[in-house]
């Protein structure tokens, strides 16, 4: 026995100890390190969960629409690498709660992948293994327990054992280790889409893409042999460009096609255009104009402002709804005393209604905007940006509202109407007992359609400016040319004499000669008067003031 030699004894287990000689990890092997398992109510080519499930005699679960063109082109088990023929398949019937989640239907406990999962040959339905156990095996009574069909001991197929694995395990899949692949339509089609490539994309960018995809000129761009920015197709895309619609940004075509060799060659720098709607609703916001119209009930009338200069979008969405009567014949179908009372559904289910643009609209909460008092205008949604012609009138203050609803309108006038309207009595589902209608849509003032004949005057007075000034040039180029024609209709090729300057007009030499003489002149004048000047200075006396 060594001195000390219980020193290094702990008073506790270290990871070694617990490690080699107790339950702990072990490290990753390499049969658990090579584990990948596939769920059992995924398809085993697709990877993806079953929509029309169908197994073979091993239980190996496949989806209808995966297999079967696999089976055409291989006829192989892919994950076995077996021959197999579409006949041996098995139809399965999965169960599923009120849910989604597959269960038994005897014992009803969601199957896991910890549950031994087993399915019955004959009737295709998938049961736990204890209710077959319990129900068949043990009571020696084969017969389906939801179809009552008889079936022998040999028909129980195993879908999932929890103590053998082997077969959901993904790395020895024989069509992946032989790279076996199916390039059918729907493929290829996918792969066409540039979706396909990317891993994962945020919310903003797969609105982008759907966006792109949806634009006319998609169908240009596909069938388009030259660059896809080539400026002849941009032009033919865009709106016209005025002043008013002019932004004071260009499109960047020109930095674009100077630092890309994928675009065409761009020289000019371009303004971009901006959204008709920006331009009017900022309009509307600068003029800080309000909207103003009367809902005719059977009950009464209701007067109501609308903040146009806050909510432009909402706001014309429900101007244009009245003004064309969208409105009429609809009821209030619903009424929440001390809260709301809603309407805008031509159905009056509360589920139907659509916008002007026939889509749902983004949100429009301003902070200046809240849902306080009594006969405040609101947009009802099923969530956000999902606005479309249901609106609701306050009974009192909602808090609750604010943030999620965009108002966008008060009542400023008929406030004992929406009194009547909470007054009436409704039954269990919040609908009023006596039908609350819309006889009746007036529009007073409609903003929206002042900006509109401002831009339409505005565009029409740019037009003809510019038609008057397209008219002057043309005079002015008109005379030009009128003029340039006289000049080389006087001007001939014939030659005036033989020799160097033979196309040299005589009015030209004449014009010359005459100028070489009063040079001449000129030169005779100027000498005598040098020798004048000179004679003076040397017979008179020296004069030396302007050394």
């Amino acid at each position: 026995m060594g001195k000390k030699q219980h020193q290094q004894d702990k008073l506790y287990l270290t990871t070694t100890e617990w490690k080699n000689s107790f339950g702990g990890f072990k490290g990753l092997t390499k049969s658990n390190a090579d584990f990948r398992r596939l769920p059992f109510n995924c398809c085993s080519i697709s990877f993806q969960p079953v929509e029309i499930p169908y197994c073979t005699p091993d239980g190996i679960v496949f989806d209808l629409e995966s297999v079967v063109p696999f089976l055409k082109k291989y006829g192989r088990n892919p994950v076995t690498g077996e021959k197999l023929e579409a006949k041996q398949l098995i139809k399965l019937n999965f169960h599923k709660n009120s849910r989604g989640e597959i269960h038994c239907p005897i014992t009803f406990k969601v199957l896991t992948e910890s549950s031994y999962i087993v399915a019955i040959r004959t009737s295709g339905n998938v049961y736990s293994y204890d209710a077959i156990e319990r129900l068949n095996i043990k009571t020696n009574t084969f017969n389906d327990l939801l179809t009552n069909e008889s079936f022998t001991r040999d028909d129980i197929i195993t879908i999932q054992d929890p103590k053998n694995l082997d077969k959901f395990n993904i790395q020895t899949f024989v069509h992946l280790k032989n790279d076996w692949k199916l390039d059918d339509d729907d493929e290829k089609a996918r792969r066409t889409d540039p979706n396909y490539y990317l891993k994962s994309i945020s919310n903003e960018t797969a609105a982008t893409l759907e966006q792109i995809k949806t634009t006319p000129s998609k169908e240009f761009l596909e069938k388009s042999d030259t660059s896809i920015y080539s400026s002849k197709q941009i032009k033919t895309n865009q709106q016209k460009l005025d002043h008013t619609n002019m932004a004071t940004y260009s499109t960047g075509r020109l930095a674009a096609s100077f630092t890309s060799t994928s675009m065409d060659p761009v020289t000019i720098m371009e303004a971009a255009i901006r959204d008709e709607n920006d331009i009017r609703y900022t309009r509307i916001k600068n003029a800080k104009k309000k909207g103003y119209v009367r809902l005719v009930t059977n009950l009464g009338v209701i007067n109501i402002e609308l903040d146009c200069d806050l909510c432009p979008q909402t706001c014309e969405n429900f101007i244009k709804h009245c003004a064309n009567k969208y409105y009429i014949g609809s009821k209030f179908h619903r009424s929440i005393k001390n809260f709301i009372v809603q309407g805008g559904d031509p159905t009056g289910t509360g589920y139907g209604g659509k916008s002007i643009w026939n889509k749902p609209f983004r949100d429009e909460c301003n902070p200046k905007l809240q849902h306080s008092g009594r006969g405040m205008l609101s947009m009802a949604n099923s969530g956000p940006n999902t606005n479309k012609s249901q609106f609701f009138f306050t009974y009192r203050t909602c808090k609750g509202l604010n943030g999620k609803h965009t108002v966008f309108g008060r009542i400023v006038g008929g406030i004992e109407t929406l009194s009547a309207m909470e007054a009436i009595p409704t039954d269990d589902k919040d609908r009023p007992q006596t039908d609350i209608l819309i006889e009746d849509t007036i529009v007073f003032v409609n903003p929206y359609d002042e900006v509109d004949a401002e831009l339409k005057a505005e565009r029409e007075r740019q037009d003809k400016r510019e038609a008057e000034e397209e008219k002057m040039n043309a005079t002015v180029r008109s005379a030009k040319s009128t003029k340039s024609s006289t000049t080389n209709d006087t001007s001939t090729n014939q030659p005036f004499r033989s020799g160097v300057g033979k196309y040299i007009s005589n009015e030209f030499y004449t014009n010359a000669k005459k100028a070489s003489a009063t040079t001449d002149e000129d030169n005779e004048y100027t000498q005598k008067k040098k020798r004048k000047l000179a004679a003076s200075s040397s017979s008179g006396t020296w004069n030396f003031s302007q050394w």
